[in-house]
């Protein structure tokens, strides 16, 4: 999963000196933060969207609003390893505004354009309510 995210894409979200001295340097708890954020991601998206093609897309295949929803999870997961009780409100604020961002792809608010929608069976399938009915009779003779 962590192919999906790239060491570099955090540079646009925090300094590498401050990812650094959060991580002591251990790429590993960055795996392990992403791999959360993902996982967290594909709860809310998995019903609509075929997350398995959104997560293991790589390069510009990529889905941009949902990367820079899945480092801020990541980084907020990070930051809380390091100081829960300290973390900055922008980081707060950011995940917070992450994780509605999937409530609503989830409810159907929000609609991200160009990513890969689940089978129509597969949605029925998953979805709370089924409204179904016998084949509309003819009866006239």
């Amino acid at each position: 999963m962590a192919a999906f995210i790239n060491p570099e894409d955090y540079d646009a979200s925090i300094h590498k000196e401050i990812l650094d001295a959060v991580t002591r340097n251990d790429a590993q708890i960055i795996e392990i933060c992403e791999d959360r954020a993902i996982s967290e991601m594909k709860g809310y998206m998995s019903a609509k969207f075929d997350c398995e093609k959104i997560f293991s897309a790589t390069g510009e295949a990529r889905h941009q609003l949902v990367l820079m929803m899945a480092i801020d999870i990541a980084i907020y997961h990070l930051f809380c390893i390091h100081n829960p009780r300290n973390i900055s409100e922008i980081r707060v604020e950011r995940y917070k505004r992450a994780i509605e961002w999937c409530k609503q792809v989830r409810s159907g608010e929000v609609n991200p354009q160009d990513l890969p929608l689940l089978e129509q069976e597969v949605r029925e399938a998953s979805a709370g309510i089924q409204v179904r009915s016998n084949p509309k009779r003819n009866n006239f003779f």
